[in-house]
């Protein structure tokens, strides 16, 4: 009888345990856990990343297209200003040939007239003008008469006329204005 009542209960344990299993089966969430889907935290946490994965490239897209009109936009200005700052380097370099080319005339004009003229009356006149422009003229001019010219100046003038024609034949005499 003992093995009977063995019996009786291993099958009724067993009867139990399949009753509570079947039972907790039965019941729709309370015990069942669903192991294929992520926790709630962790399916907020993968969205956002498979979100912000997905959009990655497509910002980055956009960011360079707005760089590029950016670039595109700076570089319309920078070659605006290139054609302004030509145009005037144009317009400059005409008048500075213009400029140059006067001169010469006016030069070579001037230095004629001075030529023509007896010492005594171009010294006179020669110390009204610009010192540096009266040393330009006697440079000119044939060394015999420059030399009468000179010495029908005022000792004053001669000597400032005789420092501006020696410093420029100074080598050491920068070329540069400053």
């Amino acid at each position: 009888m003992m093995n009977i009542d063995r019996f009786l209960g291993r099958s009724r344990n067993i009867l139990l345990a399949s009753v509570a299993v079947a039972s907790m089966l039965a019941m729709p969430g309370a015990f069942a856990q669903d192991v294929t889907a992520p926790p709630a935290g962790n399916a907020t946490a993968n969205e956002i990343q498979q979100f912000c994965t997905n959009i990655a490239d497509a910002a980055r897209d956009q960011r360079y297209v707005l760089q590029r009109k950016e670039l595109e936009a700076l570089q319309a200005n920078v070659d605006d200003r290139i054609a302004t700052l030509e145009k005037r380097r144009e317009e400059y370099e005409d008048w500075l040939k213009r400029r140059n080319d006067f001169l010469k005339q006016a030069e070579i004009g001037l230095v004629g007239i001075y030529k023509t003229m007896k010492p005594d009356a171009a010294a006179g006149k020669l110390e009204m003008v610009n010192p540096e422009i009266a040393a330009a003229i006697v440079m000119q001019l044939p060394a015999r008469q420059s030399s009468l010219i000179l010495s029908e100046m005022s000792d004053e003038k001669a000597a400032a006329l005789t420092n501006i024609i020696s410093s420029a034949s100074d080598p050491n005499t920068s070329k540069e204005p400053s």
